[in-house]
C-alpha cells in the first residue's frame, strides 16, 4: 500500500511540475491577479461558481478572499454562487440544475465584475451557462479547467488548463493555483 501511496503523490507532483514549467499557466495567473486587484480597487466583486468538488474549491477561494488569507485586513466582496440552498433548488426546480448559475449572475453581477468558473472537463452545463451570461454582462470571464478542450475554453478571457485529465490531480491544482492567487491579491492590495 505504502508504494501506491507514493504514486499518488507523485503524480501529483508530476502535474505541479507540468504547470511550474508551464508559462501560459504562470502568464494566466499572473493576469488573473493583475485584474483582480484592479477590479477590487474600483469596488466590483469575485463570484465563483462550480459542482461537486469545484464548487468547494469556489468556496474555498472565496472565503479566503472575503475573510483573510494571511492578513487580518478589509475584507474583499468574493462569493461562491452555490451557498444560497434555497435559491439554488428553487431555480432548479423552476428553470432547471443548468441554469442555476446564470441566473445568479444575472441578479449580482455587474461590468467589470468577475466570474471564475471551474470545471474540470470545462463544459459543465451550469458554469458554462454562467460564463454566457457575465460576458453579456460586461464581465471578466475566468475558467479553470483539466487539459482536455472544453466549451470554457473558447468563452473565457483567461483560461488555466491544468495539464492532465486525472480529476483529483485537476482538483488539487485548482486549490493550489486558487491560493496562489489568492496570496497574491492580498499582497497587492494590503
Amino acid at each position: 500500500m505504502k508504494s501506491r501511496i507514493e504514486n499518488f503523490i507523485q503524480a501529483s507532483i508530476k502535474v505541479k511540475q507540468k504547470m511550474l514549467s508551464s508559462e501560459d499557466i504562470l502568464d494566466c495567473i499572473e493576469l488573473i491577479v493583475s485584474k483582480s486587484v484592479i477590479a477590487f480597487n474600483n469596488d466590483k466583486k469575485m463570484l465563483l461558481c462550480g459542482n461537486g468538488g469545484s464548487a468547494s474549491d469556489a468556496q474555498h477561494i472565496a472565503a479566503e478572499l472575503s475573510g483573510r488569507f494571511y492578513k487580518d485586513r478589509k475584507a474583499l466582496f468574493a462569493e461562491a454562487l452555490h451557498v444560497n440552498s434555497s435559491f439554488v433548488t428553487a431555480v432548479a426546480n423552476d428553470y432547471g440544475y443548468d441554469n442555476i448559475y446564470s441566473r445568479m449572475v444575472e441578479a449580482a453581477g455587474k461590468n467589470g465584475d468577475i466570474l471564475i468558473g471551474i470545471s474540470t472537463s470545462g463544459n459543465s452545463r451550469n458554469v458554462v451557462n454562467a460564463i454566457k451570461k457575465a460576458k453579456e454582462i460586461g464581465m471578466i470571464t475566468i475558467g479553470f479547467t483539466g487539459a482536455k478542450f472544453g466549451e470554457m475554453d473558447q468563452l473565457c478571457d483567461i483560461i488555466i488548463k491544468v495539464p492532465t485529465s486525472d480529476v483529483p490531480r485537476i482538483q488539487e491544482s485548482h486549490i493550489l493555483i486558487g491560493h496562489i492567487i489568492c496570496q497574491l491579491i492580498e499582497e497587492k492590495l494590503f
